[in-house]
């Protein structure tokens, strides 16, 4: 029997990474607990994800381009993350990634990894310094949506059978949509609305909970 073609979907941020990017930038402007405060509360649905994250990256102003560098180099990929892209590109599967972050950032870990399909924010920078806003539409929860139906089409997978995976109150949208959503040390939101929930710090497990690929 031909196992179906599948797209998986992962969230970037304490899910297919270990951290929260825009924290790794915050730490560097000296605003680490400010922003870290804003986060827990947009991850738990207590805020619109637009505003706050329009508020937080605001705090990033004047922060010379360097940084991102910097940051990517300081980004620690989650245990099996690249284990599960590479199985799932080698067996015809697509994987796509979607980020409240930034794709600044994550330009380099998806080229690095072969991944096609990705979406993120975009910093404001100008002279070399980040203005503190986001340029473009903000990826949240809609958004993140939205992509999955795109990349969906553009790898020739129906709906049902895409694979959502994230953490925070702005997944939620899209693994409401997905054939199977998975919650990966998740807020409670979250766990609450997935099929199944990981909580342990490694993505092997995401295979036992998909089937045969």
């Amino acid at each position: 029997m031909q196992v179906a073609k599948r797209l998986v979907q992962l969230d970037v941020d304490s899910t297919f990474i270990q951290q929260e990017a825009i924290e790794l930038l915050a730490a560097k402007a000296g605003v680490l607990d400010e922003v870290s405060r804003v986060t827990e509360k947009a991850m738990r649905g207590e805020l619109d994800f637009s505003e706050s994250l329009r508020a937080r990256v605001s705090l990033l102003k004047g922060l010379p381009e360097s940084v991102i560098a910097e940051v990517q180099r300081e980004i620690l990929l989650t245990d099996g993350a690249e284990e599960l892209v590479r199985t799932l590109h080698s067996k015809g599967h697509c994987v796509a990634l979607v980020s409240g972050g930034f794709s600044d950032i994550l330009r380099t870990l998806v080229e690095s990894l072969g991944i096609h399909h990705y979406r993120a924010n975009k910093l404001g920078i100008s002279n070399g310094t980040l203005t503190g806003t986001v340029e473009g539409e903000i990826v949240d929860r809609a958004a993140k949506a939205e992509a999955l139906k795109t990349f969906a089409a553009e790898c020739h997978v129906d709906l049902k059978d895409t694979v959502a995976i994230g953490d925070g109150a702005n997944d939620l949208d899209m693994m409401a949509i997905a054939g199977i959503s998975i919650a990966f040390n998740a807020k409670p939101i979250v766990v609450e609305s997935a099929d199944y929930a990981i909580n342990e710090p490694t993505l092997n497990s995401v295979f036992d909970l998909i089937g045969e690929i």
